[in-house]
């Protein structure tokens, strides 16, 4: 993991591309935000694992369910401040199906190759399951709602998410509203439940203490959240002219790239930890950061979105609703009997994989090359 730390010399990189005259490059740029952006949410994160340490368990479970997907949310926001409500909703996808198919797949692959079989609290799993499935429910019901008012109406349009609807933004208001009122209770549930008997550590387990102190946490906690607003503002400054120099979609980018870029030091964490047989933390982070951006950052986007002039609906495409429909279906089916081999790790990334050509190909701006490599033209 901190190898991730040496990336940080792209983030003045970055300044010196967005303000020295002559230097911009939007490829470039986009690039270089993107290599940045990867240690400074490695640092976002790191500090508020070390306050959670100086905390105590309750509070530093309190601050790791709010501020896990920080990052994400930052560069979310900004993306609203410049309308792009669907690259947006696009990183939401992206994010909830890269924590349950590819980082969940290479977490089961490489615990299942070092370790055979490994096994996790079925419990924990099943609850995380169950709040996600939910959480896919809040995103069908105002997608359907509007496909079936967009036929009756007589203005179907299969690929764009863009409408003007009244009564789809107050149902998205009313359901991001009872979504982050269920992710609360399930805070809620979580503290409450009584510890069980703490478990001895390993003998090759050092127990963790606080590297830093607690304002030293915070000045890399307010260093790291300024770092990340100015280098989203550059990257999103950025994503259209990249999306075309590349022959991509913004779509694309926004649920594949995006994602990726803002939980890399997160994913490697969940892939460590199965590597080291510990499948009920990997677990926990890979499905625990799905919950929390189903159930709290997309529907908090909704809210932050009216500050801005012009709501984010939750109504999304049909095939970024299936995919995550299928996606949470699989990942249940996973882990309802509490084992994990290797070969599950395989099957959910070849869903990842299958997705991600899906979400390329449906693009109107699919790069020729591309099509020749494939077959399809």
């Amino acid at each position: 993991m901190k190898w991730l730390r040496y990336l940080i010399i792209f983030v003045p990189i970055a300044f010196g591309l967005e303000f020295i005259p002559g230097l911009k490059n939007d490829m470039a740029l986009f690039v270089v935000c993107c290599l940045g952006l990867i240690p400074l949410a490695g640092f976002l994160g790191e500090a508020t694992e070390e306050l959670a340490v100086h905390t105590g368990p309750k509070v530093g479970g309190l601050l790791n369910a709010t501020l896990g997907n920080a990052a994400e949310l930052i560069i979310s926001i900004v993306a609203l401040s410049q309308g792009k409500f669907e690259l947006v909703k696009a990183s939401i996808t992206g994010s909830i199906l890269g924590n349950l198919l590819l980082i969940l797949g290479l977490s089961l692959l490489v615990g299942g190759f070092r370790h055979g079989t490994q096994r996790f609290d079925r419990q924990a799993t099943g609850v995380a399951a169950s709040m996600m499935t939910l959480a896919v429910i809040g995103l069908i019901i105002p997608t359907l709602f509007e496909l079936l008012r967009a036929i009756q109406l007589g203005r179907f349009q299969a690929f764009t998410t863009e409408v003007t609807d009244n009564a789809l933004n107050a149902l998205s208001l009313g359901v991001a509203a009872v979504l982050i009122l269920l992710y609360v209770l399930s805070l809620i549930f979580i503290f409450r439940q009584p510890a069980g008997a703490p478990k001895p550590p390993a003998p090759d387990e050092p127990h963790h203490t606080p590297q830093w102190n607690v304002p030293t946490s915070i000045g890399v906690l307010v260093a790291s959240t300024v770092g990340i607003v100015f280098l989203s503002e550059f990257l999103v400054g950025t994503v259209e002219p990249f999306a075309k120099a590349m022959g991509l979609s913004e779509f694309f980018i926004g649920i594949i790239i995006i994602p990726l870029v803002g939980n890399v030091a997160e994913h490697i964490v969940a892939v460590q930890m199965a590597f080291k047989n510990k499948m009920d933390l990997a677990l926990t982070i890979a499905m625990g950061s799905s919950m929390q951006v189903a159930l709290l950052v997309g529907p908090l986007l909704v809210f932050i979105s009216l500050l801005f002039g012009t709501e984010m609906t939750l109504f999304f495409s049909v095939i970024e609703v299936a995919a995550l429909t299928l996606s949470v279906l699989l990942a249940t089916i996973i882990s309802v009997d509490g084992e994990s081999n290797w070969l599950e790790g395989a099957q959910l990334l070849a869903v990842y994989v299958i997705t991600a050509l899906g979400f390329f190909y449906i693009t109107a701006d699919v790069p020729a090359a591309a099509m020749r490599l494939f077959g399809a033209g």
